[in-house]
């Protein structure tokens, strides 16, 4: 019998969400830095076997928005409780179980199995996790508590366990061979987006948007022109830098990683534009991809 699911990963910012899914499916899709808010959309990574097919899915942190971007990340966190078929809740050593009633709340009431792990253990010792474990008890009483480290892979094989054990049987949803749902032109901006939350400051990062305007393949090489957006001219000065160095910085690492995402040769071409209050537009939100309410 083959079984198939959906399996979507939530939680606050910053607990390692990113890092979790690209534990379980082994690719790299999420990108995973160290800023909160790095994931905007909802990301599916399929994990194939002969007998099964989990379709899991990474979501933004919830957090409570300030502008209509995030409203749109929200709306992502929020769907991800009404399709699913085995719930990832992910917290932390260092988090406080009543950061988010309110989302909790909502888990509470879910009829679903919900697998809570709390994440980081490696920082954490006995007594606090004892602690911790207790606390979330109370909170969601239904849930399957597991502590793990995602970034050592502690206790991801009895994750991976008890998501095949609580999978409906079902035919798979996608291809065997698939292992996400975006298209290539997706990851090259997920990438380009990745080294400017490294490389720029403060706000830069959350005031950019990446956009693929072409992407050529050939057999042994891709030519991409990425336009990233920002919402200032002083912004633009930013992410150019002086004399272009900035820019190439990040030009120069996108394109290493791309090379290793690819497997082929890539030429990267990147332009810097202004597009005055993006974040704040439904209009230039739907352009990139995001549903405004």
């Amino acid at each position: 019998m083959h079984k198939a699911g959906f399996v979507n990963i939530v939680g606050n910012p910053n607990v390692g969400k990113s890092t979790l899914m690209n534990a379980l499916v082994g690719e790299r899709i999420s990108i995973a830095t160290f800023k909160a808010q790095t994931t905007r959309h909802r990301i599916m990574g399929i994990y194939n076997t002969d007998d099964m097919q989990i379709v899991f899915s990474d979501t933004p942190g919830v957090l409570k928005p300030n502008y209509k971007l995030q409203e749109s990340m929200l709306n992502f966190s929020h769907s991800a409780l009404t399709d699913a078929d085995v719930l990832l809740y992910l917290t932390d050593v260092v988090e406080k179980p009543d950061k988010n009633n309110e989302f909790v709340e909502k888990v509470r009431k879910q009829t679903i199995p919900v697998l809570l792990l709390i994440n980081k253990i490696d920082l954490s010792n006995q007594e606090e996790l004892i602690g911790k474990v207790e606390e979330w008890k109370e909170l969601l009483p239904n849930a399957e508590i597991i502590p793990i480290s995602a970034i050592s892979k502690f206790n991801l094989d009895y994750v991976m366990k008890r998501v095949q054990e609580l999978l409906p049987d079902s035919p798979p949803y996608f291809d065997k061979d698939q292992w996400t749902d975006k298209p290539a032109r997706f990851f090259v901006s997920e990438i380009v987006r990745e080294k400017i939350l490294l490389y720029y400051d403060k706000e830069i990062p959350y005031a950019v948007e990446v956009v693929v305007e072409s992407f050529k393949e050939e057999k042994k090489k891709i030519h991409i022109n990425v336009v990233i957006y920002v919402e200032r001219d002083s912004q633009k000065g930013i992410i150019i830098g002086k004399q272009g160095k900035a820019l190439k910085k990040v030009a120069t690492e996108a394109r290493r990683d791309l090379e290793r995402f690819f497997g082929k040769t890539i030429f990267l071409e990147t332009y810097v534009k202004v597009d005055k209050d993006w974040r704040s537009s439904d209009k230039e939100l739907r352009n990139f991809g995001y549903q405004p309410d």
